[in-house]
């Protein structure tokens, strides 16, 4: 599933195609896609919409056009395509938006997850999906005293709360296991139970490891990649997730795999007792 990182490489790889290109047609062959509004308003409010910029909140794209935002979740599979009019449509291509009626931007969607909503620009902090959102890694705001305030009363572990889109956006499964690691912190520590040194070592883990994938073009997993084929090479730099049975990089010990709120969690049983 992309995180931060592959969204973020997605992001400045498609804005090198699109910015200034106007949305001439679209075609839509799975509706559920399209999250708000209905799918016959979409496609009559993108026309001739031109896409400005782009930008990321979270795991978020946003297309930044002439009146509105078009927000776009890649969810599990998500992935975007530049294609020539010429070119099959691949049946896992269920949203085809046609660009100066001389190229085409494909969603392909193997597992149908992704969501898109156009919003009105006026109405961006009124509906829609970033409201209630978390903060970006990055934020001043992203503080101990702001962790303290929202872990305090939660017993679940933290592997769990670090997975929480309303307190730290852009964290998934992959990069939390690595900034755990790196914090020396169990993955099945009570949130309330961290300690001041905990919780800095987590803001400071965060920005740290998210910056180094998005440098490496985030994580290959699996059959995830970004667009047009670009692969991630963070994969070569990590220290536990998805590496059972190897040998930790600090101590010598083996990862081992166990389950924190129904996802598969890495550590080290030894730095992280």
């Amino acid at each position: 599933m992309p995180e931060l990182p592959e969204v973020e490489t997605v992001k400045e790889t498609l804005k090198l195609k699109l910015i200034g290109k106007k949305i001439t047609a679209v075609d839509i062959y799975h509706d559920n896609i399209i999250e708000y509004p209905t799918v016959n308003e979409f496609k009559k409010q993108i026309i001739n919409q031109t896409i400005n910029d782009m930008s990321r909140y979270g795991k978020w794209l946003i297309f930044e056009l002439d009146d509105y935002y078009l927000l776009s979740h890649l969810r599990m599979e998500g992935k975007y395509f530049f294609r020539t009019f010429h070119e099959e449509r691949n049946k896992h291509e269920h949203v085809i938006f046609t660009l100066d009626k001389e190229i085409q931007l494909r969603y392909m969607d193997t597992r149908k997850f992704g969501k898109m909503h156009l919003i009105i620009k006026e109405e961006i902090n009124k509906k829609g999906p970033l409201i209630g959102m978390g903060l970006e890694p990055w934020d001043k705001d992203l503080t101990k005293e702001y962790l303290k305030l929202k872990y305090s009363k939660k017993r679940i572990p933290i592997k769990t709360t670090l997975l929480d889109q309303s307190i730290i956006v852009g964290i998934g499964n992959i990069y939390a296991d690595e900034i755990l690691f790196l914090s020396n912190i169990n993955p099945l520590t009570p949130s309330k139970d961290l300690t001041d040194k905990d919780l800095d070592n987590i803001i400071k883990h965060t920005k740290e490891v998210l910056e180094k994938a998005i440098k490496k073009g985030g994580t290959t997993i699996r059959s995830y990649t970004s667009v047009d084929g670009v692969h991630g090479l963070f994969q070569q730099e990590l220290y536990v997730h998805n590496q059972e049975g190897n040998h930790c990089k600090q101590c010598g010990t083996t990862i081992i795999k166990t389950k924190v709120g129904g996802r598969g969690t890495y550590y080290c049983p030894k730095c992280q007792k």
